[in-house]
Parts: structure tokens; sequence; C-alpha cells
């Protein structure tokens, strides 16, 4: 478990491997008030992930690294895609990771740890190239590239932030769960009540039940549940694993009418991701998804990632396996579930 002591401002500091997250003193109004639990354990609970995103160093290029249980059949995707970054970012120097793109192989073992291999293919003048894949019991569950660059100054254009609302005006999961007059089915009502190492606020109106209205977008905004350390490499980590939340969820909800609930869980085949501009994930960062295709089984998304300031910070794509149950084989391969 963690080491824990009160600092000096009253307020709980989680102790990590390479961090320290500072949990504030709740407001005080006549007397001193509690936290929430489950606010208090997302503390933890991001403690541990920043705990599990530091490998274990084998050989030069070779790491280990182990998983959490999010409550999922097999390791979430965007554990394995934040590891195998680090793997790849461990073996570059001076140079900041600007694109990565994975493919799931195979589901992984929560209770085996999970080997990365990295590959240095190139070091050139401005880019520095890698390969890592990611292995358990003996076969490979992921292999992703990675390309890095040294700094450099250029051109500059990107497109404008959707105007939604701000996440101080929307509801937190915690309160949605808790509104009697939503009528939620148990199974949505239990992800979002489950604690997670991120706070998210939704933009657009939750379909609960299918409809003809619904739209193959989503807005929502997200944040770490506490302040990071001024470390670009946790934060570019960090913002690859909660990329992987709630992008194949928009590509299903045009078709829960005539999927009805015979639709088989979405399984991520491939992920990429952009990092553009600097950005930290213990901000508010404006998650705005779109899937503008779906076919031969598989449905696509693509998503812009803004932050408050109206910055483009990064810019996501993702494809899974769309298949009603009736049609469906049984599938071993993947690892994200899309809605997490």
């Amino acid at each position: 478990m963690y080491d824990t002591e009160l600092n000096t401002a009253g307020g709980l500091a989680v102790a990590t491997t390479t961090a320290s997250l500072t949990v504030p003193p709740a407001r005080r109004r006549g007397r001193a008030r509690q936290r929430p639990k489950f606010w208090a354990r997302g503390h933890v609970l991001l403690a541990d992930l920043i705990r599990i995103l530091n490998l274990e160093r084998l050989e030069r290029d070779l790491f280990r690294g182990a998983s959490r249980d999010i409550g999922t059949a097999q390791v979430f995707g965007g554990q394995v895609i934040a590891q195998a970054l680090g793997a790849a970012c461990a073996t570059v120097e001076e140079r900041t990771v600007h694109s990565l793109h994975a493919y799931f192989l195979r589901r992984g073992d929560v209770a085996a740890p999970i080997i990365y291999q990295v590959e240095r293919a190139r070091d050139g003048a401005s880019f520095s190239s890698r390969r890592v894949s990611a292995t358990q019991h003996g076969q490979e569950i992921l292999h992703m590239a990675v390309s890095f660059q040294r700094r450099e100054e250029g051109f500059e254009h990107q497109l404008g932030m959707p105007d939604v609302a701000p996440p101080e005006r929307l509801p937190s999961a915690a309160a949605l769960v808790t509104d009697d007059s939503l009528a939620m089915p148990v199974k949505l009502k239990k992800i979002l009540a489950r604690e997670k190492p991120f706070e998210f606020r939704f933009a657009d109106p939750l379909h609960f039940m299918p409809s003809v209205d619904a739209q193959c977008t989503q807005h929502l905004w997200f944040r770490a549940v506490s302040r990071l350390p001024n470390d670009a490499c946790l934060h570019q980590r960090l913002l690859a694993y909660v990329s992987d939340y709630y992008l194949l969820s928009t590509a299903v909800r045009l078709h829960r009418l005539e999927l009805g609930h015979g639709a088989a869980p979405a399984i991520s085949v491939d992920h990429a991701l952009w990092f553009h501009r600097p950005a930290r994930v213990d901000d508010w960062l404006l998650y705005a998804i779109d899937s503008p295709s779906a076919s031969g089984a598989r449905g696509f998304t693509r998503a812009s990632i803004f932050a408050r300031d109206g910055r483009l910070i990064a810019s996501t794509a993702q494809e899974g396996l769309m298949r009603p149950v009736s049609s469906a084989p049984l599938e071993r391969s993947g690892q994200g579930m899309g809605l997490a």
C-alpha cells in the first residue's frame, strides 16, 4: 500500500515511486468536513496508475510492467499503450513523442506481467523511430510504432474548439448516477459509478436507450483527479491512457436502435495518437469525438483534444469491432472496451 503523511497545509500526501500527489484539505465552514469517499479513492487510483506506468528495466531495451484491474475481463488497452510509450521514451533523449500507432493483437491477462521489448529502428538528425512489442505468456498482445522529434519552430494552424458548456456547469458522473430522474440502465450506471483516476463531465445528453435522434458525435471534458508534477513524459503517458476512453461508444450510438440489447461489446483493433502541443492532463481538456464511418463489422472513430484556452493539443483515431451477438464469433483479439 502507500505510505501517507500529513503535509503542512493539512492535506494528505500520497507517495508514489516518482511523484507525490497532494490531496488539498477540505474547505471548512464552522468545522472540518471530510472528503467524499469516492474523491479520496480517486487519488489513490491515480497514484496507483502512475506507479504501474513506471516500468521495471530488465535490460537496455527490455522492460516489465504490471496491470491495474479496472473491472473489465482483460487489461485496459489504454494502459498497454501508455506503458509501451513509456518503454519507448526511456530509449530516447532530448526528443519528444509526436505520434504513435498501435495494434491490439490479443487480450491481456490482468494477473500476469507484461514484457515490453523496444527496437531502436532509427535515430536521424530530426526524428527517432521506435518499435515496441508487448508480450504475455510468450505471445504478443500489442505492437506499436512511436516517433519522436527534436524541438523545432515552424508554421502553425489548427481547427477551432467546439462551442460547448464549460465543465463547471456540467454534472459529474457521480451526480448523474445519483439522479433518480434519469432512466439510466443499470449497466451504464455501474460504468459511470466505477471509480477512476480521471474525472469526466459530459457536454452532450447521454443516450440511455436506443433513439432515432442519436448522433455519432460526443463531447466530454476530462482531467486527472489531482495535481501532477511537471513531467512532460508523465502527462503524455497519462494522455495516451485516457485517450482510450469513450471512443468506440461514440461509434455505437447511432446503431443502438437496430442492435438493441443484442449488441456485442466493442473491441479495439487499433489506436493512433498525435501529440500537437504541450498540455497538462490535470487541467480540464475537451474530448471532441465523432464516428464518420462504420462498415465491415468495424466502427471508426476520431477525436480532437483541446485545452481550456482553445489550443488543439492532440488528435486520436481508433477502429474497433462492432457485431451483433447473433453474428459475433468468439474473438480473443483486442484490448480496449471503448467505454471504460
